[in-house]
């Protein structure tokens, strides 16, 4: 039952869990064009680089300084301090920030940490997260933090 005050999206809520494994052949993709060396929204069993945390780690509160970073945070209430934690990572010279997460333009997460301070790009169709029997029922972008971004908007 949902609680009176409960502001979680109506899109999050069809999910059982805020956590969407990313499919294989999508990350490969990436991993092609960036090299990821970090992946700091892991479990043990879906980790995509030899560097990870997971959530007994506690990705938000370590550095990601001179990684190149692949995040697929929790899409939950908590997504806001993940873009957050991108954006202020990317800031480092040494570190760039590419996340997979719901194309949700209407969000103030999206406004104060996506929109102007990264490059957005928009994924064509919907992702059918690892695990999952159906697409998911929100479209999807790439967002990319750090310095070649900073240096082209300055």
């Amino acid at each position: 039952m949902t609680k009176k005050n409960d502001q979680t999206p109506d899109y999050y809520k069809g999910s059982r869990t805020p956590e969407h494994a990313t499919p294989p052949d999508f990350f490969e993709m990436l991993n092609r064009k960036f090299h990821f060396s970090l992946d700091p929204c892991a479990t043990h069993q879906n980790a995509k680089c030899a560097n990870y945390f997971t959530k007994q780690d506690d990705g938000l509160s370590r550095s990601w300084r001179g990684h190149t970073v692949f995040m697929n945070p929790p899409y939950g209430r908590v997504i806001v301090d993940w873009v957050k934690k991108a954006y202020e990572e990317s800031r480092d010279p040494d570190t760039v920030v590419i996340g997979l997460l719901p194309a949700k333009t209407d969000t103030r997460w999206f406004h104060d940490w996506v929109y102007n301070k990264s490059i957005i790009q928009l994924w064509k169709g919907r992702l059918k997260f690892s695990g999952s029997d159906n697409s998911a029922p929100f479209g999807s972008m790439i967002v990319i933090w750090g310095l070649d971004f900073i240096d082209q908007n300055s």
